[in-house]
């Protein structure tokens, strides 16, 4: 029996842009990128969920991560819940846990 591929349910690829699933841990020790969780990547970050205080800082902090600007980065839904999905407009790095097809 041949084994399959396995899909990368959570994320795609869209040309050059990058479309993320994250769970969001808000009032973390420190900011990371984690494992992943069945669709999702886990992203912990400091910043308390006020107001979507901790979405905002966690694209700030994913821009540093991935080698763009924050600008780059659109939160397509989720800047008030920890469920997520942002879109990474040409990103120069990639965690281990993402490879460009």
């Amino acid at each position: 029996m041949k084994a399959q591929k396995l899909a990368h349910i959570f994320y795609a690829w869209e040309g050059d842009i990058l479309v993320l699933n994250i769970l969001g841990t808000p009032s973390a020790k420190r900011d990371a990128i984690g494992k992943v969780k069945g669709n999702q990547l886990k992203i912990s970050v400091t910043a308390a969920p006020v107001a979507g205080k901790a979405t905002d800082h966690m694209v700030r902090f994913l821009a540093k991560e991935f080698g763009i600007t924050a600008s780059d980065i659109e939160v397509v839904y989720g800047r008030m819940n920890v469920n997520k999905q942002l879109r990474f407009k040409a990103p120069k790095n990639l965690p281990s846990c993402i490879t460009k097809e």
